[in-house]
């Protein structure tokens, strides 16, 4: 087992065992942990009573953060030319066709959402072998796919999120900055819990959430109690 470094040490020895802490109190306290020289991600995961493996039991959905998530979301938009436009003028990075599936194909990625239209799909197809383990395969089910291409740039640049339970049952997402008040960890993380709760699949049986921890990019993780979110 790694050795824990001095700052490791003292981060960790801010955070009682085995003490499970209240969303509010957690929010403030991976403020005061987190002790690196740059703006630490903020992210949250929670495990779930759920067999991903069963098709009734996935969790999969979308949720817009109240105060974004503090990153600056490099959005590429692949559309018609008769939609570039609007696309550019929501705010996307990269707009186009032909040219950035050719770049996609030679291995280009260098971005966080892609956004589509419908008509296009077919000729992303073929790069799902580069794009699905990145998770940038856009999907109608978390709006980057769509006619209203604006809207959908505009709420990923806003912070719209898209997350889904992992094959251990554990669903990640980033939720900020150790820089955002703590108030604003505290209402972008709550979101996506109670937005998770909404989504308890029906076949799923027994306790749902089973556990959450809050956590930054250098720091411990910090256990909440499922019950006081």
């Amino acid at each position: 087992m790694a050795k824990l470094t001095k700052k490791q040490k003292e981060a960790a020895s801010k955070i009682e065992k085995n003490k499970l802490y209240t969303l509010r109190d957690a929010a403030a306290l991976i403020k005061v942990v987190a002790s690196a020289k740059f703006d630490e991600s903020v992210d949250i995961a929670v495990r779930l009573g759920v067999d991903p493996r069963k098709a009734n039991q996935m969790v999969r959905g979308v949720v817009t953060l109240p105060h974004g998530t503090g990153k600056d979301v490099r959005v590429l938009a692949l559309v018609t030319p008769d939609k570039e436009a609007e696309a550019k003028a929501a705010g996307a990075d990269h707009v186009g066709l032909d040219d950035y599936l050719q770049k996609i194909k030679d291995g280009w990625t260098d971005i966080d959402v892609i956004i589509t239209m419908p008509a296009v799909m077919g000729k992303l197809g073929p790069l799902g072998r580069v794009l699905g383990p990145r998770g940038l395969m856009p999907n109608p089910k978390t709006g980057t796919v769509t006619m209203d291409v604006a809207k959908a740039v505009q709420e990923v640049k806003a912070g719209k999120i898209d997350f889904k339970v992992d094959k251990t049952g554990i669903v990640h997402a980033g939720i900020g900055k150790v820089s955002f008040d703590a108030d604003k960890i505290y209402d972008n993380a709550h979101e996506i819990i109670q937005t998770l709760i909404k989504l308890k699949p029906t076949a799923a049986k027994g306790t749902y959430i089973k556990g959450i921890h809050l956590t930054s990019t250098m720091s411990p993780a910090i256990a909440l109690d499922p019950k006081a979110v």
